[in-house]
């Protein structure tokens, strides 16, 4: 009788593309000498003109947050905070490396977007998987997204 009543999630329920909220986890591996590696929760909203990342670690604390308006950026770590006269060059602060940050926010609606030396696989995004290979400039860079159902 309680089988009865209970409902089943289909397996692979297709993520909302027209959304402007994302969150889940986020890892990125640069080829450099030593190799370097990135790793944190996310949540994003937004657009690639207005918005806000936030950064957490794995037990929950936020590392950083970012938020980003026509002309500035801004990066929050505790009580500081730091301008940045671009998205892109706040994300290079931050990550270590320069990420097409912009163009995340079309492959996470699962559009296409043509970056120089990047390549993004959206063939798992149904499934909440995203990937992106930097292949130039080098070093080589690993970008994966695994968003929360």
């Amino acid at each position: 009788m309680i089988a009865g009543c209970a409902t089943d999630k289909p397996p692979h329920a297709a993520f909302d593309t027209e959304s402007n909220q994302w969150s889940g986890r986020l890892g990125l591996t640069v080829a450099a000498e030593p190799p370097q590696s990135f790793s944190a929760g996310f949540s994003l909203s937004g657009s690639p003109d207005a918005g806000e990342l936030t950064l957490t670690s794995p037990l929950g604390s936020t590392l950083a947050v970012m938020q980003w308006h026509p002309g500035e950026a801004w990066l929050r770590q505790g009580e500081q905070a730091r301008r940045y006269e671009s998205l892109e060059t706040l994300a290079a602060e931050v990550i270590g490396t320069p990420l097409p940050v912009r163009a995340l926010f079309g492959w996470l609606r699962g559009q296409p977007q043509s970056v120089p030396g990047w390549q993004a696989d959206l063939s798992r995004l149904p499934e909440g998987r995203l990937s992106a290979k930097r292949l130039m400039p080098l070093p080589t860079a690993d970008l994966r997204v695994v968003l929360d159902r």
